[in-house]
């Protein structure tokens, strides 16, 4: 039995029981993963145990979960499907409820609406937004609205050659869709209309050219986000207008350590609940940059670098009861556990890491 471990923790009112690691599975990701693995989890340090396993599925490249319906959902790396399982929380067992096309390639990520009548899919590969209709068991429907992203390219030559939506986020308010674009070196702001089924460009908001925005949180108390740029590994903060549905850069901090000059680009970002600190990954620097937000200043400074202890932290989440990041190193096979240290915001590993091949997203119930 291999254990994430560390500090114990108070549990919440309702907390989370189940994990559900998705991993990559093909030779193309020059993958080892097998599909989607189920964990009954508790608070460190008592072990994840492995309780389900799903296989046969292609690139489970991102999982999220709706908890009111007991309803997993995953989208495809390099295919052109979304799938939607029912959860059964009593054993952890995953039901399929079926597959339904999103109208484009390689699905990185997805959200439901706040009414929960729609699934938002990133077609990372054909630069595209995807809204499948959700039916009453929590299955999908095929695509009823295609978005393809307008706008220039940046001028990376081989990662910027069209359209890439890399990442989908509602608003605090659940008002608004936030969509970086890495191809397009901006952030889009949507409306969806969930009365007719569609999707509606709000805003625009321009990254550096070569930026390559990837993925973005919100700060839990302020109107701002912060968004981490894949192809020159900065994280960018900026305000954001919840009235106007407006995104506007204001200042941009480095991810890799000024004496670091190999190959790498910048994955995953992950803000702490009491919204002070702020942690990016870095895969070919195999390190995660630790930043504190200055709320006087309301901008990011580099507090320092962590070894991600694996190759490529593609993913990284902070555990259902806050006291841990877990880190997945996609080339590494293993999701590391390190705990947060409340007062400087820095990590130390934590508990023996759990192996996993090819691990890509984590989701919780």
């Amino acid at each position: 039995m291999t254990t994430l471990a560390g500090p114990p923790s108070p549990l919440p009112a309702t907390p989370p029981s189940l994990a559900f690691v998705g991993c990559f599975t093909t030779a193309k990701r020059l993958a080892r993963g097998q599909g989607i693995d189920v964990y009954r989890i508790a608070p460190p340090p008592a072990p994840w145990v492995l309780i389900d396993h799903v296989g046969d599925l292609v690139n489970p490249s991102f999982l999220i979960t709706d908890p009111a319906r007991k309803i997993l959902y995953a989208v495809h790396g390099d295919a052109d499907y979304a799938s939607a399982f029912a959860i059964e929380p009593s054993t952890g067992r995953l039901r399929p409820l079926g597959q339904a096309p999103t109208g484009g390639l390689n699905g990185v990520h997805q959200a439901l609406d706040p009414s929960s009548r729609f699934l938002v899919v990133a077609n990372y590969a054909s630069g595209s937004l995807a809204l499948l209709p959700v039916r009453p068991d929590g299955g999908l429907e095929a695509f009823s609205h295609l978005l393809p992203l307008p706008g220039a390219t940046g001028p990376h030559r081989t990662e910027q050659t069209l359209s890439h939506p890399h990442h989908v986020v509602f608003d605090p308010s659940g008002r608004f869709l936030l969509v970086p674009d890495k191809g397009l070196d901006r952030i889009f702001v949507l409306a969806v209309d969930a009365d007719r089924g569609g999707l509606r460009i709000v805003s625009q908001a321009l990254m550096r050219p070569g930026a390559g925005p990837r993925h973005i949180v919100f700060h839990p108390s302020r109107p701002i986000a912060f968004v981490v740029n894949e192809l020159d590994s900065s994280v960018a903060t900026c305000g954001f207008d919840a009235a106007a549905g407006v995104l506007t850069p204001r200042h941009v901090a480095p991810c890799l350590p000024p004496g670091f000059f190999g190959a790498s680009t910048a994955a995953a970002i992950v803000i702490t609940p009491c919204g002070r600190f702020v942690h990016a990954s870095n895969r070919g620097q195999d390190g995660i940059t630790h930043f504190a937000f200055d709320a006087a200043e309301e901008r990011l400074r580099v507090i320092g670098w962590t070894p991600a202890q694996g190759r490529e932290p593609r993913f990284m989440i902070l555990t259902p009861h806050g006291e841990q990041l877990l880190v997945a190193n996609e080339q590494g096979d293993t999701i590391v556990p390190f705990a947060i240290d409340a007062a400087s915001g820095g990590i130390a590993a934590s508990g023996a890491a759990l192996p996993s091949a090819s691990p890509c997203t984590i989701a919780f119930l």
